[in-house]
């Protein structure tokens, strides 16, 4: 049974870090051509082939040759004879294509209810007074029992709230319809970018991501992830937040273990932090502090180590560094921090070869089996198992429709929700006013022709009406406690 990650080759040992300290998380950073993309691929291949189910994505389309064996080469020899020790044979891993855009892969969704108002405020870049809004809005909706599952859903609550104000004023503090409205207009915005696809059923299901092979291999799974990062990075990045959140909040405690659960590898990282309000900054530190007792490991992948915050750099326990690029005072000072991170090795000054590693070679700093951080290593990265480069359309259409999820998230399914179940009060609410109207009517025509009083049948509909609008409220209550959210506000299910 493999029980360590082989990354690669220093002064002929192979580097290499134990499975059961993978759930300490891990950097790969480096500038843009120094090889982030093959050493992911590397670490992903390994961890599949021990059984690791990975999640990873795929910007540059880079990461789909994966799904094919590597061809032997006089390069890939070469690099092995500096490797003595080194396991290595051609071999692909079993892998499954996600697009949240539906064009490449399985449709991936979630629910406006799931994701929750913290995430979605981000999502939709509101400020301080707008997210408050949102967590009202949100608990008026808990408290009425009421799903979100897609945009038009919100978009009927949100109408609904704005035509019944003195709903806005049972909720904790109240919300202006200024808010309000202004959360509509962010909406539009969203859904001009396509976000609509990002929303709805069938949601993910975790499970699906924990899938293995009959020979025991764990699968990839590859986010297609460049067109939505060029148009809309914000719905990337809240994605890999809500994922993260859902596996936190659903996992069961894992304790010490001899391999990780799963593995996230999340590209381009620096989105996940750019322009997040510091409520989401703290919460996201804490949930990637608090995920690894479920056995997830977070591996984020970044051109500069400041990309990221330094409470998220102090939980990262993998550390691989690809050469930077230091023209600039900022940059000299970048650098040296870079440097700094590292346990020194009297074998080489850290700060001058981090400009002088070449494609292929990184400083790596791993854990040893009591979580002990090694002294930082010149490495030669090992060459990946699978092809290098992305697959041709043909392989790719076949193994989409050999996917074990094939079918499953293909078509989308609209349930009873928040925009059926108001759409009823409305219609309910137009039918009662018309008969309180003719009831009105009635009493005035009664009272010109002599009569006086309400009829007996006007003083049972009252209660009849008062008895079903006080049994509704009651039952709103009750399904309200009964939901509840999570840190990062996401929707965990019922107490």
């Amino acid at each position: 049974m493999i029980s360590s990650l082989q990354l690669g080759g220093a002064d002929g040992r192979v580097i290499s870090q134990p499975l059961s300290m993978c759930n300490r998380h891990g950097l790969i950073a480096g500038a843009t051509g120094t090889g982030k993309t093959v050493t992911l691929q590397v670490l992903a291949e390994g961890f599949a082939r021990a059984g690791v189910p990975v999640f990873a994505a795929d910007i540059k389309g880079d990461l789909s040759g994966v799904a094919a064996a590597a061809a032997p080469s006089a390069g890939i020899d070469k690099r092995r004879a500096l490797m003595p020790g080194l396991e290595w044979q051609p071999e692909s891993v079993p892998v499954v294509f996600w697009d949240i855009l539906g064009d490449r892969g399985h449709p991936l969704r979630t629910t406006i209810s799931e994701m929750g108002p913290l995430l979605l405020a981000s999502l939709l870049d509101l400020n301080d007074n707008q997210l408050a809004a949102l967590y009202g809005v949100f608990a008026w909706a808990d408290q009425q029992g009421l799903l979100l599952l897609d945009l038009k859903d919100l978009q009927a609550l949100l109408d609904w709230l704005l035509r019944a104000p003195e709903e806005l004023a049972t909720v904790s503090g109240g919300i202006s319809p200024a808010s309000i409205q202004a959360i509509q207009r962010r909406l539009v915005i969203l859904q001009q970018q396509g976000a609509e696809r990002l929303f709805g059923e069938p949601a993910l299901q975790l499970a699906d991501l924990m899938q293995r092979d009959l020979a025991g291999r764990a699968h990839i799974h590859l986010l297609e992830a460049g067109k939505l990062i060029q148009e809309s990075p914000r719905v990337y990045a809240s994605f890999l937040l809500w994922l993260l959140s859902e596996l936190h909040e659903q996992l069961p405690e894992q304790g010490d273990a001899d391999r990780p659960r799963l593995v996230l590898f999340f590209d381009e990282a620096h989105l996940l932090f750019d322009r997040t309000p510091k409520v989401l900054h703290e919460r996201i530190e804490q949930v990637v502090r608090l995920i690894r007792s479920k056995g997830v490991g977070v591996f984020f992948v970044t051109q500069s180590p400041s990309d990221l915050p330094d409470a998220v750099l102090a939980q990262l326990g993998l550390r691989i560094q690809h050469a930077l690029r230091a023209y600039t005072p900022r940059e000299q000072k970048a650098l040296k921090a870079v440097a700094d991170g590292f346990r020194s090795n009297p074998a080489f000054d850290t700060r001058a070869v981090l400009t002088e590693l070449a494609v292929g070679e990184a400083l790596v700093s791993v854990l040893d089996e009591k979580g002990r951080p090694s002294v930082v290593e010149r490495t030669l990265m090992a060459p990946p198992r699978s092809r290098i480069g992305v697959l041709n359309e043909t392989e790719r259409a076949a193994l989409f429709q050999a996917s074990p999820l094939a079918g499953r998230y293909e078509r989308g399914i609209d349930r009873e929700s928040a925009y059926e179940i108001l759409a009823q009060r409305a219609e309910h609410s137009a039918k009662q006013a018309q008969s309180e109207a003719e009831s009105r009517a009635r009493e005035k025509a009664e009272a010109r022709n002599g009569r006086k009083g309400t009829s007996s049948r006007s003083v049972t509909d009252g209660v009849i009406n008062t008895t079903v609008r006080s049994a509704v409220q009651t039952l709103a209550r009750q399904i309200g406690r009964e939901l509840a959210r999570g840190l990062l506000g996401s929707l965990t299910g019922r107490k």
